[in-house]
């Protein structure tokens, strides 16, 4: 029998995913997972369990009133989950925290299989898991750094569902997580949770513009390594900006990418203007008018807060209005991280 899955994302950050057989309606899907979205009557006539649809296709049938869901709402993807029934993989927005459902984040056990730092600024982690987990190509989870009572969140590099799954990490001089990754060895165990965060790619319907700020190359590798299996017809175009020449690591890997993927290109920038690195400077002082497509374009951009505020007070003072804009700031050494 055919199913689908279906990304469930809480307001709190967390994102669970369930399998929803064809036919079946979200709402028994997700109490078969033991997820008790919000609910009242089940017969599409309170509107308590009103939702999102970010995307997916699906059948909401006719068995619902008017006032649980007006022809508008519905229009603009509004969903009522006990009478949606999906007929294709997708993302429903949950307007509620995860506990409210009785869930939360999931813990997972992981082995280190390797630890390789690039020059003094960042450190690749690879580990490996016995199921490939399922998030969003750009989430992140909260890796228990082991001894310390801590967390720390990073970014996926890899693409959902394998059991190999890798991670940009910057190279702090006595931070908790750089401080153990610096003596520990393949076979080393640790835990994580998650899948976390609303930065993660959406359905690719125009030009992408990806901006990335030192490790927050991080997502865009997660992305483009779901973009590479898929067929891409959008440009998708990469601007990766770093404080120092190095601290421009994985160029290898962008390269790659480029010869897999005709429709991807990318550039790098270096903020130290005494670099001999051919642009210098901002990132966006190198973000050409055509790279923008007149706001007909999809922007995603994960960096450190100055970054993220500097991006988007450019684009306001230049009245571009893209189609969307997704961004992700993040801060060394915090647990936390904010997207919108």
């Amino acid at each position: 029998m055919a199913s689908y899955r279906i990304a469930l994302n809480f307001e709190d950050g967390v994102t669970r995913f369930v399998e929803c057989r064809a036919g079946e309606k979200l709402l028994d899907a997700a109490y078969r997972s033991q997820i008790n979205l919000p609910m009242d009557c089940s017969d599409g006539v309170c509107g308590t369990c009103k939702c999102r649809s970010e995307a997916g296709s699906y059948d909401l049938g006719n068995d619902y009133i008017d006032d649980a869901l007006t022809a508008d709402e519905a229009a603009e993807r509004l969903v009522l989950t006990c009478q949606m029934r999906p007929t294709s993989d997708g993302i429903v927005s949950v307007p509620t925290r995860s506990s409210v459902c009785k869930t939360g984040q999931q813990k997972l056990a992981a082995t280190v299989a390797a630890v390789v730092p690039h020059n003094d600024a960042a450190i690749v982690l690879e580990l490996d898991v016995e199921a490939g987990p399922q998030f969003l190509p750009g989430q992140y989870v909260n890796i228990d750094v082991p001894g310390s009572g801590a967390t720390r969140s990073y970014s996926f590099t890899t693409a959902p569902g394998h059991n190999r799954l890798g991670f940009l990490i910057k190279k702090q001089p006595g931070g908790l997580m750089s401080s153990w990754l610096g003596h520990a060895k393949p076979g080393d165990q640790l835990t994580f949770a998650g899948p976390m965060g609303s930065f993660y790619l959406r359905e690719t319907e125009r030009p992408l513009l990806f901006l990335a700020g030192g490790t927050g190359l991080a997502p865009f590798l997660s992305m483009l390594e779901v973009l590479a299996v898929q067929e891409l017809h959008q440009p998708v175009h990469l601007i990766y900006g770093v404080t120092r020449d190095q601290d421009l690591v994985l160029v290898d890997v962008l390269e790659a990418y480029a010869a897999r993927l005709p429709a991807f290109s990318f550039t790098t920038v270096v903020a130290d203007k005494m670099s001999s690195h051919p642009r210098t400077g901002w990132v966006t002082e190198h973000m050409p008018e055509g790279l923008l497509h007149g706001g007909d374009v999809d922007i995603y951009l994960c960096g450190p807060p100055p970054m993220v505020d500097a991006v988007r007070a450019w684009l306001s003072e230049k009245g571009i209005k893209p189609h969307s804009f997704h961004y992700e700031k993040f801060t060394p050494n915090l647990p936390l991280k904010e997207s919108a």
